[in-house]
């Protein structure tokens, strides 16, 4: 894939639909907030087109005219694509894993949570961007889809538990911003965890995107029954299922060359 600038990404995000909950708001955050590239199989009318942020594809269009090289780019990344686009994929990269997801939009109001004495929830702002920095490499995804630390702490997205010295305790931000939905991110600092912090933080970043005439929504592994719980907590319920697939490194030339 070549990465296509400013001037051609009118035309190309045509291809993802908007106001669309799940995978397709990553195309809508990375138009709207510059955080992200956008790809295409070519320069000229591409039959591929892709949209990337923070380890994340969406890829759309028609396989036909994607080669191994071609895909190189996308290497190490979780691709949402159709399954027209598995045989392109699999032929491409030395691992091709299912990633079963969950997407839930938030559909009723949230369970009470309580904050410890010293504790106060509020909005992070580009002061911040030392404390959110001194969250660590563990948290150093959640900042990915702002471009770090300082873009997350000046996005005016995020809410954090903060304590008595200004350290970080939780924190839930939009993680990416679509035209309708904004897709919720949360973290909580280890030992502060089981203390309903993250479940305070959400609630006040939903109300906050509710305040902006968006509808939060929530992604999480099947398997993860911690933020699945969370979410259900927070008043999210689901609406469907999708897998993504996680890439390793591109095949080697000389591999493909003797298939």
């Amino acid at each position: 894939m070549i990465e296509i600038h400013p001037p051609d990404l009118p035309a190309l995000s045509r291809r993802f639909p908007t106001g669309s909950s799940g995978p397709a708001t990553i195309g809508e955050h990375v138009l709207t907030t510059g955080n992200g590239r956008w790809w295409a199989d070519r320069a000229i009318r591409p039959s591929s087109v892709a949209a990337s942020c923070a380890g994340y594809v969406v890829l759309r269009g028609v396989p036909d005219a994607l080669t191994p090289e071609t895909l190189a780019p996308l290497a190490g990344c979780r691709i949402d694509a159709p399954p027209r686009f598995l045989p392109a994929l699999g032929s491409a990269f030395e691992r091709l894993t299912p990633w079963e997801r969950m997407t839930w939009t938030l559909q009723a109001g949230p369970l009470p949570a309580s904050l410890p004495m010293a504790v106060t929830v509020r909005r992070l702002e580009a002061t911040d961007t030392e404390a959110v920095h001194a969250l660590g490499p563990d948290a150093s995804w959640l900042s990915a889809s702002w471009g770090g630390p300082a873009g997350l702490a000046a996005s005016g997205h995020a809410w954090a538990a903060v304590g008595r010295t200004s350290r970080i305790l939780a924190v839930a931000c939009t993680y990416f911003r679509g035209t309708r939905y904004e897709d919720v991110a949360v973290y909580t600092v280890p030992d502060r965890r089981r203390h309903h912090l993250a479940l305070a933080c959400v609630t006040s970043l939903c109300a906050d995107i509710t305040a902006r005439s968006h509808t939060p929504s929530w992604n999480c592994s099947v398997h993860n029954r911690a933020s699945r719980l969370l979410a259900w907590r927070a008043g999210f319920r689901l609406v469907r299922e999708h897998v993504h697939y996680a890439v390793g490194s591109p095949v080697a030339r000389d591999r493909r060359l003797s298939a």
